[in-house]
């Protein structure tokens, strides 16, 4: 189900938006007043896109935002008044992706939802490449280190490998498994 998340004190701007979301696609829009609310829903029931006041009552939207993301990654966007000051590095850090500013028009909603989806799902492709290569590169310096002590040992560098492929192969078990159970035998 493509659902989304406003909350804002304003009963009357957040049926514009509701409005404004299913018009852009989304099955289910839900509403709420205040911050609390806002983390509580927004983690049972994890939205596609949030749509967050800044001035929240009794929890501000970055600090909403930092609790939501920390649990549940999603595209937020932070709306917050012309005249008050918003803090983009902790908003940024919070994981608000875009910040409109009141009063806004349709059209600049529209284009920060279109903008901010799309801008979301490059960015958690890019995190899960990174991890992706970060565990590989973990894994690669773990076999380099479990074929140098096999070396110690007296092992060619290509036997060490072979060695560690048969341990592998034949107790069903990675190669990273089999390089941390080479290296723990060492201490």
């Amino acid at each position: 189900m493509n659902l989304a998340l406003i909350a804002d004190e304003h009963p009357q701007l957040r049926h514009t938006l509701s409005e404004i979301l299913k018009n852009q696609g989304f099955d289910e829009v839900l509403e709420v007043e205040d911050g609390p609310r806002a983390v509580d829903i927004a983690l049972a029931r994890k939205p596609r896109l949030i749509l967050l006041d800044a001035g929240l009552n009794a929890l501000d939207g970055i600090t909403a935002a930092e609790k939501i993301s920390k649990r549940h990654p999603v595209p937020i966007i932070l709306m917050g008044e012309a005249h008050t000051p918003v803090d983009f590095d902790r908003a940024w850090a919070a994981g608000v992706l875009d910040l409109v500013l009141k009063p806004f028009s349709a059209a600049q909603m529209i284009a920060s939802i279109r903008l901010t989806l799309p801008h979301f799902e490059e960015l958690s492709g890019l995190r899960q490449e990174v991890a992706r290569l970060t565990e590989n590169l973990e894994t690669r310096k773990l076999i380099e280190r479990a074929k140098g002590l096999l070396t110690k040992q007296g092992l060619s560098e290509p036997d060490a490998y072979r060695r560690m492929q048969k341990l592998s192969m034949d107790k069903r078990k990675t190669l990273r498994e089999v390089a941390e159970a080479i290296l723990l035998m060492e201490d």
